[in-house]
């Protein structure tokens, strides 16, 4: 993922269309796909979304001012919120995971088919999770705990730490800030044990760059390079 905030105007059309969808749609008013049932998706504004433990959705579970929760086994297509949080429990499968402004916290074993993205929200990928292509955010810290991102992540202002030997098959980028994306506040990089990068880091900015000595990456590129990163050699720097 190159230049995250294009996601924002892709989903702010979110307002304007919820309530077009085929789906289960509301407004103020929150929406609970129940466990085991099958849905063609749920949208909602001012509201939350919630699907049940082995539930089936077609199609888009969405909101403009909510969050949306998804239970253990369950599979859905794309689950996107403008003003809310992503809660995606064991098991889960989907296709993308993005928001606005709000976190997205994937629990263990999740197989995500496209990208998770989001503006400004903290990204979290559990032991045994899959992203198959990119992962990213403007602001906000994104965690990988044993798990696989198989693009590039990405961040402007926030920190990257892989740590339980999480896997990016792309590259990991910290952009440049610019505009009201301009933030004087260095970003932290962790590449722990046992961890890998099989592309590059590229590093449009200075940040704290710390690599474990059991990890294994294929560069730094940019304003930075390898002699710029503090190995070491505990779980965390």
């Amino acid at each position: 993922m190159t230049k995250t905030l294009d996601r924002s105007a892709v989903l702010t059309v979110l307002v304007a269309l919820l309530l077009a969808l085929p789906a289960q749609a509301s407004v103020n008013k929150s929406i609970a796909i129940e466990a085991g049932e099958t849905s063609d998706g749920a949208s909602t504004v001012n509201g939350k979304v919630s699907v049940g433990a082995g539930a089936t959705v077609t199609g888009e579970v969405s909101s403009v001012n909510g969050s949306i929760r998804i239970e253990e086994g369950a599979t859905i297509a794309d689950a996107e919120t403008v003003n809310g949080g992503l809660r995606v429990a064991d098991k889960v499968r989907s296709r993308n995971l993005s928001t606005v402004n709000g976190s997205i916290d994937v629990a263990k074993d999740v197989a995500v088919d496209g990208e998770v993205s989001a503006v400004n929200g903290r990204i979290t990928i559990g032991g045994g999770s899959k992203v198959a292509k990119n992962l990213g955010n403007v602001n906000g810290d994104i965690e990988l705990e044993g798990s696989e991102v198989g693009g590039d992540v990405s961040t402007v202002s926030g920190d990257i730490e892989l740590a339980d030997g999480a896997v990016v098959m792309g590259n990991v980028v910290v952009e440049k800030p610019s505009g009201r994306n301009s933030n004087n506040r260095t970003p932290r990089v962790v590449i722990g044990p046992g961890s890998r990068v099989e592309g590059v880091l590229r590093l449009e900015r200075e940040v704290k760059l710390y690599i474990s000595e059991s990890a294994e990456v294929g560069g730094v590129e940019g304003v930075m390079t390898m002699e710029d990163a503090v190995r070491f050699s505990g779980k965390r720097p």
